[in-house]
Order: structure tokens, then sequence, then C-alpha cells
């Protein structure tokens, strides 16, 4: 004896399935237009500036190596397991629009990293260009592709330092000489001015 489905469950069941496969279809063809993962590894030169000619980045110098008179701390969040610090003398404003400047980091324990990063303000990314060795030397970040930046964890401290130093409007919020100031009297940039 056969098992028999009565037809409303039948039709139920095919109509679910076909849900099912367009739904399936509908996030091929959506994740095909937009791939989080290539979005991520975009170049910014993949962006238009507003004249219409496509963005470059000017070549980078690395600065000296951070001198402890010219560090600047920076909040970051209440729930950061690092300090954070810039040498202020190493803050740069290219003319590719990019702020450059090296952070030092230092855990709770006293371990220190130093490195030399940008950040884009029109895109709202950040760049690794080189890590500080202990002798004062440099060695150049093997993964230095631009990133977009996080708010989502405890240590995000180029969203702090982008939103409350350098930028503004997706624009960099005034020279080197303001963003230097506004670091060392701890005066983040108002929300509307």
């Amino acid at each position: 004896m056969a098992f028999v489905l009565p037809t409303p469950v039948i039709k139920i069941s095919q109509l679910l399935a076909a849900s099912l496969l367009l739904l399936g279809l509908s996030a091929q063809v959506h994740a095909d237009s937009f791939d989080q993962g290539s979005a991520m590894k975009m170049n910014p030169g993949d962006f238009d500036d507003d004249d219409g000619k496509s963005w470059q980045e000017i070549k980078t110098e690395i600065p000296p190596a951070p001198q402890a008179a010219n560090l600047v701390s920076f909040y970051v969040s209440p729930t950061a397991t690092m300090n954070f610090f810039i040498d202020v003398n190493s803050i740069s404003v290219g003319a590719d629009g990019v702020v450059r400047y090296t952070m030092v980091s230092k855990s709770q324990a006293g371990a220190e990293n130093v490195s030399y990063e940008g950040i884009r303000c029109q895109t709202y990314e950040s760049k690794l260009y080189a890590f500080g060795q202990k002798d004062g030397n440099w060695s150049r970040a093997r993964l230095n592709d631009w990133k977009q930046i996080s708010e989502a964890t405890g240590n995000r401290q180029h969203a702090a330092l982008a939103k409350d130093f350098l930028c503004q409007d997706g624009m960099v919020a005034g020279k080197a000489d303001d963003i230097r100031s506004r670091l060392r009297t701890n005066h983040p940039i108002k929300l509307g001015s």
C-alpha cells in the first residue's frame, strides 16, 4: 500500500521547494553583484574622485622611529585592551588625501607595537605600511592593502582616530598642524562643526 499525501500538502511542499530554489538563486545573484570579500579587496584606485579622475596613492616615505616625547595618547573605547599613541611629528597629509602617522600601541603588561599607517577619509579605510623594530628600523608590511575601518571591536583605534581627529564629512579635517593641535590638546572634532 502506497502512502499518498493530500493534494493541499503536495501543493504546499511544491511551493516551499520553489520558494527555496528562488531564494537560493536570488542570494547567488546578490552575491555575484556584491561579493563582500571582493569589496574589501578593492584598490583605492577603483574609486573616482569628484573630478572623475581615478585616485592614485602617492609614494610613501617612512619617517624616523618615534620618540617618547612626541607621543600623544588618544581615547579608543572603554573596552580597549591596549593604550594607543600617535607620534605627532610623524603626521602628514598627502596630496592623495591620506593622513599618515606612526602609531604606538602598548599593552598593560608593557608589550609595545609600532606601526606606520595611513587613513583615507574619503573611503574610510586604513592601511599598514611598516612595522617598527626595537633597533629603530622599519620592516615593510606584507599585508598592506586598504581595509575598511571597523567600529566593532574594543581596539577600534582606527575608527577613533579617524572620527575624533582626522576626518570630517569624508575629507581630511584640516592640515597636519590642525590634526597635531587637536591631538595635543585632546580636542576631538565636534559633530556638525
